[in-house]
């Protein structure tokens, strides 16, 4: 359905259109949300078909329960493309955002990263200009949002997981953007406002005893394996508690801003108040200096509302381990944490192909799944973000 329609595609659409409605409508149900999007360029019967109010709101309800992985690549001086996968589909979607880009950046091939993504927004991080880009991928906008009262910031000083992008129920297109720095020793979480185009700041304030509540987010100002500063921001109105959760009595390890912390052969993953721990394994025989390594195990941790520290929530189960443990030589991922479901993505490049892991757990079956991500076509390109997101609609 992309590009132009030749004769055998238009008589095979007009055939389509002959269907009952209830049945097209059922046949476009079982469509993810991409493909849908798609459809509206077939012709003007389709385009009306899915405009129509009733099927808009069934199919909100049908695709906002879906989790998506976005990952962003690009090629020097060519297309820059988005890859989306769902956890209700097999297989990867593209689109290139080339066209939206050109409206807000200098020059192709300009350095742009992918920040965070949630409902229709996505956020990217322009190296070049120090700006963050709003795009919203259904209504085929984008604009530049005016600079955080820190300043001018290019992609290094965005790449932290103490961020959020929460977009406005009401389907406005309208959305808020939260993250946290330290200015100076003191934790301060900056948020804009998309319909006021204007930002605002907090400082957080010690928890002094204070539990945070279930439905707050947790934005990590830095991270060490032994102890992370963490903001817990409820809403407007309930103030920012700082919490240092502390893993145990193990050996104190230099902070970071970073969503990773890299300590010889182990590796932690921080995200929404949870924190991965990997554990790896030198191939036999390698040298370690450009060494490959196995992962031999898996950790999740969460922050204890009652004490502040961190709980021990599950390990990845040996019979999983055992089918994801591949060599590798460079490793990245991310991890949220929504709704009691706990989800992780590794991806892994070993001698210049990629192989992407999703992980699951449902905390109160206590159940994990997995499973490996077909190919993306990720060879020759370079990776400039990767998030899961969730809420994509037709609004």
């Amino acid at each position: 359905m992309d590009g132009c329609q030749n004769s055998d595609t238009n008589t095979t659409a007009l055939g389509f259109c002959l269907l009952p409605s209830e049945l097209i409508q059922s046949i476009l149900f079982s469509l993810a949300l991409p493909e849908i999007i798609r459809m509206k360029l077939v012709n003007k019967f389709l385009a009306y078909l899915i405009s129509d109010r009733d099927f808009i709101r069934q199919c909100n309800l049908r695709s906002r329960s879906a989790t998506w992985l976005f990952v962003y690549k690009k090629r020097w001086r060519r297309d820059a493309t988005i890859h989306g996968f769902s956890d209700q589909s097999n297989r990867w979607f593209k689109v290139c955002i080339d066209d939206l880009m050109k409206q807000v950046l200098f020059y192709p091939g300009e350095d742009v990263y992918l920040l965070t993504a949630s409902g229709n927004i996505f956020l990217f991080a322009s190296n070049n200009q120090k700006v963050v880009i709003a795009v919203n991928l259904v209504s085929k906008t984008v604009k530049k949002i005016p600079p955080c009262p820190l300043g001018p910031r290019g992609t290094s000083s965005w790449r932290r997981s103490g961020m959020k992008l929460v977009p406005e129920p009401s389907g406005s297109g309208h959305f808020r953007f939260l993250f946290v720095e330290l200015v100076e020793t003191t934790p301060v979480v900056f948020e804009y406002n998309s319909e006021t185009e204007k930002w605002h700041c907090r400082e957080a304030r010690e928890s002094n005893g204070n539990n945070p509540r279930n439905d707050c987010m947790f934005l990590n100002a830095h991270n060490s394996p032994h102890e992370s500063l963490v903001v817990a921001v409820g809403s407007d109105q309930t103030p920012l508690f700082i919490l240092r959760p502390r893993l145990g009595n193990r050996e104190r390890q230099p902070a970071t801003t970073s969503n990773w912390a890299n300590i010889n052969d182990r590796r932690h993953v921080y995200g929404d108040g949870h924190m991965m721990i990997l554990k790896s394994t030198s191939v036999d025989g390698s040298d370690r200096r450009r060494a490959a390594k196995v992962l031999s195990s898996i950790e999740i941790w969460g922050i204890s509302l009652k004490s502040g520290n961190w709980e021990h929530v599950s390990n990845v189960p040996s019979e999983i381990m055992e089918q994801i443990g591949k060599p590798y030589g460079v490793m990245i991922g991310c991890l949220e944490a929504r709704n009691g479901t706990i989800r992780a993505v590794l991806m892994s490049n070993f001698e210049g192909l990629w192989d992407i892991t999703w992980l699951t757990y449902e905390k109160q079956s206590n159940i994990w799944n997995w499973m490996s991500l077909p190919d993306c076509k990720m060879k020759g390109a370079n990776l400039a973000g990767i998030t899961f997101s969730s809420g994509l609609s037709l609004t």
